[in-house]
């Protein structure tokens, strides 16, 4: 087997379970909250913890890319690994929302597992195989989704959430383990440059396609997230069940990665033929859409059929915006542009859970459904309106993988 395709495996294999140990517990946070007698100001409190890792993440991440361009992106997988795998082993033992807020700051300071893989599969797969490459990715990030709400969700029913916090940690750390013995990048040349994470943001502001993908990713993030805290409670509302609240939510939550895992790598292949900027168009226009029409039901069943179309387009629309990060920088700036990258979508998430917990907080649950699916669609009018920028990017020369 090829060295690359080899990377690809094992990366999908540690992404994979990576994913699956934070859906296993940052989902239910804001149902873990009342458990622990949070019981007034809880879609503040919610919304507070899920936006505090990404603040953290978004200062954080410049720094780590520049690290990886000098290091490798190989060991700022591990050293993100470890990291989750003490955190989340330390969630098992909160007591109080305070602790979990410190725990969240620190996953934003020193996680970056995902991204990383991302940055390596970017860097050490062929250019016409990066779509393809990226999709299979995401299709492992979000079939880890699927599995880690089931088993979060279920180990929370039985035992409660503390082991599936528990269990979260042991998971990322075998996942870890596989990237330290399997995972060899080979295709990576230290950077020399003695610049500064000053000096990389002028240089992004100075590629045009770029900075658009980026605002595209602070946009489409901010939207996603908006939606996410109130979401578990949303769904115990329309399942009218308290008892098996944790149950009913991973369920519900994995649809829409069921329907990455399935279309994700169709999206990525028909992007390597027609462009990501059109299927980037395509996905965040269905996601618009997708997002609207969960506002029309109000039995669980219809919501969940329509969250399950909602992934099919929504599944589209990463792999795509992580695509024109390759085709439009530079191999040496790769890792630095999936950090900036990184940091526009964490702004993104730390902006949308406050969008959501306060308006949530204040206005009827379906309002925060509205502006996630305006936010959307304002997004694929920018992906519409800038097609030549972005198809720009793929005439930019990507440096052939051996």
């Amino acid at each position: 087997m090829l060295r690359w395709k080899r990377n690809l495996w094992v990366l999908w294999i540690g992404v994979f379970f990576t994913a699956a140990s934070f859906s296993m517990v940052i989902p239910f946070l804001p149902i873990f909250l009342l458990q622990i007698g949070v019981n007034e100001h809880t879609e503040l409190w919610s919304g507070l913890l899920f936006s505090s890792a990404f603040f953290a993440g978004a200062i954080a991440s410049p720094f780590w890319g520049r690290m990886a361009d000098k290091y490798g992106r190989k060991p700022m997988i591990v050293r993100a690994g470890f990291a989750l795998f003490i955190i989340y082993t330390l969630m098992a033992f909160v007591t109080n929302p305070y602790q979990i807020l410190g725990l969240r700051l620190m996953q934003g300071l020193l996680s970056g597992f995902i991204p990383g893989a991302i940055a390596l599969i970017g860097t050490n797969t062929p250019s016409n195989k990066v779509g393809y490459a990226l999709s299979l990715i995401s299709s492992a990030s979000a079939s880890g989704g699927i599995l880690g709400p089931l088993l979060g969700g279920g180990i929370a029913h039985l035992v409660g959430n503390r082991w599936a916090f528990a269990s979260a940690g042991i998971i990322v750390f075998f996942s870890t383990l596989l990237i330290i013995f399997w995972v060899i990048e080979e295709n990576f040349t230290p950077s020399k440059e003695k610049g500064s994470v000053k000096n990389d943001f002028k240089i992004a502001l100075n590629n045009r396609p770029f900075m658009l993908v980026l605002i595209l990713t602070v946009v489409t993030s901010c939207s996603v997230m908006t939606i996410e805290p109130v979401l578990p409670l949303y769904i115990v509302k329309l399942g009218g069940s308290t008892d098996k609240a944790s149950l009913l939510a991973g369920v519900v939550f994995s649809l829409p990665g069921i329907a990455s895992a399935l279309f994700a790598p169709v999206w990525g292949k028909w992007a390597d033929k027609v462009g990501f900027q059109r299927v980037l168009f395509i996905g965040l226009l269905g996601g618009g859409l997708g997002t609207l029409a969960q506002i029309l039901f109000s039995q669980i069943w219809g919501f969940s059929m329509i969250r399950f179309v909602f992934g099919i387009f929504f599944c589209a629309v990463y792999p795509a915006l992580n695509g024109l990060v390759v085709k439009s920088t530079p191999d040496d700036f790769r890792g630095r542009a999936f950090s900036l990258n990184q940091t526009a979508n964490q702004i993104g998430g730390m902006t949308g859970p406050m969008i959501g917990g306060f308006l949530g907080g204040i206005f009827p649950i379906q309002s925060v459904f509205i502006v996630t699916g305006v936010l959307l669609l304002v997004a694929t009018g920018m992906a519409y309106w800038n097609a030549n920028d972005l198809n720009s990017a793929r005439k930019r020369k990507v440096s052939p993988v051996k």
